[in-house]
């Protein structure tokens, strides 16, 4: 399958995105203001160890301390063996510094929880340790970090500490895994470790040999920068996403990278030049007035991604709604009545359901806890093709993911690992108005709270009371519910006089007594 980058460059943010067959598969965006950390080392200090949690928070310069879990805690040399081993390290590949587009078949940090010692007796208030940033800052959460460093290259992930040749199963050719794991074992200095990326298949031994010096030295510039400073400090900022785009997109799929701003175009092939020589020629500049993502039709597939309901071709619709502890899809037959029986028609919208939900999944990057709640269907045989067509679906997708068998009720339950925002939650943010509810109270149900509000008032006294409200809210009372108002006044003695304020959100009001 054919792909393009394209590459979007303004003073205020980069916008990446990667088309398969004219179609954007990923989106990322890094603002100036706010960029990714992953894949950042700090030397950072402990400031709170959680023994009921097993983890610990750290001081890393940032506004929110950091959060380090016991199962990422490297204490010895040898603690890598265990997570190491060639089923485990073979799928280490796109996207590696900040953990945009991860491979979905291992991740280098454990998972399993540590049952040889406590982190109490691993850390202690006050420590400084070395640690790198593995996810970004999400919501309300501060960053998780490792002490199990890896460092990107274009061909190589660079291991510090660890004897280990790891290869990416996506190259499964065994005379190529051969012929690049034995140029690796001539050239790697003892006490490294490293895993030979998919795009270095058909590299010579110098391309390897290029990669890997240059990795090295970035890590011994961390490690003499490290000695000399005091925590908390940075040690090593990652790549730009424009520049990471170029060293984990560019696989041989990569037909061609389209950039529109000329300086960054320059800087990119300078890039090119020193470290990927044979990428030079993929390397364009876009010259037409007409702005790069309107050409290529990528901004109509963003605004879509924004939206909650998606509909199909066929007439049916899915809808996403993301919560902060998951994200729920419900998959409708909508406008699409069939041509034969319910059971086929209900087949139909779920299969043709299964790729616009895979693709939505990973062009807005949602993560955790995914729900897909397909139409019900009767016959095991249907349900056994909705599931599989979905497992091949979501195969395309690079971000680790665990996918359960379809349920009688017709769900599916998968996670996704989330190492950065939805893209959702980037370019948008909560609603002012209903405050991530999602709804208000409709104005009538307001009014009624008013006349609440009023009889709790006017039994203790007055003469006046003032109510003054959104003019929607205003405009009910003093019309359709008037008789409403009037009942109070004449029971109570009361008048009850009604003001509006445009500038009042709709569930505000204020009732005053005088």
């Amino acid at each position: 399958m054919s792909s393009e980058i394209l590459i979007n460059v303004t003073r205020e943010e980069i916008r990446v995105g990667l088309l398969e067959s004219g179609q954007v598969v990923e989106f990322y965006v890094e603002r100036k203001r706010d960029a990714s950390l992953v894949g950042n080392i700090y030397k950072g200090k402990v400031v709170k160890i959680l023994p009921g949690m097993q983890s610990a928070f750290v001081d890393i310069g940032l506004e929110k301390a950091a959060f380090l879990y016991v199962a990422d805690i490297m204490t010895e040399i040898e603690d890598y063996s265990q997570f190491l081993d060639e089923s485990r390290t073979q799928g280490h590949d796109q996207f590696w510094s900040n953990g945009e587009g991860k491979n979905n078949q291992i991740d280098i940090v454990p998972k399993k929880g540590r049952h040889d010692l406590p982190i109490e007796e691993l850390l202690q208030d006050g420590q400084e340790l070395l640690v790198q940033v593995s996810k970004d800052p999400i919501g309300s959460k501060g960053a998780r970090v490792t002490s199990y460093v890896t460092m990107p290259g274009r061909y190589l992930v660079l291991m510090p500490n660890v004897e280990h040749i790891g290869i990416s199963r996506r190259i499964s050719d065994d005379e190529e895994r051969s012929r690049l794991r034995g140029i690796l074992e001539n050239i790697k200095p003892k006490g490294y470790g490293f895993i030979i990326r998919t795009a270095s298949e058909g590299c010579t031994e110098e391309e390897l040999k290029k990669d890997l010096e240059f990795l090295l030295l970035l890590w011994e510039n961390i490690q003499s920068k490290k000695d000399r400073i005091v925590a908390p400090s940075p040690l090593y900022s990652d790549l730009d996403l424009a520049f990471r785009s170029v060293r984990d997109l560019m696989s041989q799929n990569v037909e061609r990278l389209v950039i529109d701003s000329e300086d960054e175009y320059e800087r990119i092939r300078d890039f090119v030049k020193t470290y990927f020589q044979k990428l030079l020629s993929k390397i364009e500049f876009f010259t037409d007035e007409e702005p790069i993502f309107d050409a290529f039709g990528v901004e109509l597939d963003i605004s879509r991604a924004l939206g909650s309901k998606v509909w199909l071709k066929s007439g049916g619709y899915i809808v996403i709604d993301q919560t902060e502890a998951m994200t729920v899809i419900d998959v409708n037959t909508g406008k699409f009545v069939g041509k034969e029986d319910l059971e086929d028609t209900i087949l139909k919208t779920n299969l043709e359901a299964v790729k616009e939900i895979a693709y939505q999944i990973r062009l807005r990057n949602l993560g955790g806890i995914i729900i897909v709640d397909f139409i019900d269907m009767e016959q095991h045989e249907n349900r056994e093709k909705v599931f599989n067509a979905f497992i091949e679906a979501m195969k395309k997708d690079r971000a680790k993911n665990t996918i359960l068998h379809i349920s009688e009720l017709g769900l599916i339950q998968m996670t996704r690992k989330r190492v950065r925002e939805s893209l959702g939650r980037i370019l948008c943010e909560q609603c002012p108005y209903c405050e991530g509810k999602g709804f208000v109270q409709s104005p009538r149900t307001l009014c009624y709270e008013i006349f609440r509000k009023i009889t709790k008032i006017a039994k203790h006294g007055g003469e006046r009371i003032i109510v003054t409200a959104h003019p929607a809210v205003a405009e009910l009372l003093s019309d359709e519910e008037r008789l409403g108002l009037e009942e109070i006044e004449n029971r109570y003695g009361v008048k009850v006089i009604v003001r509006e304020d445009s500038k009042l959100h709709q569930e505000n009001y204020e009732v005053i007594q005088l």
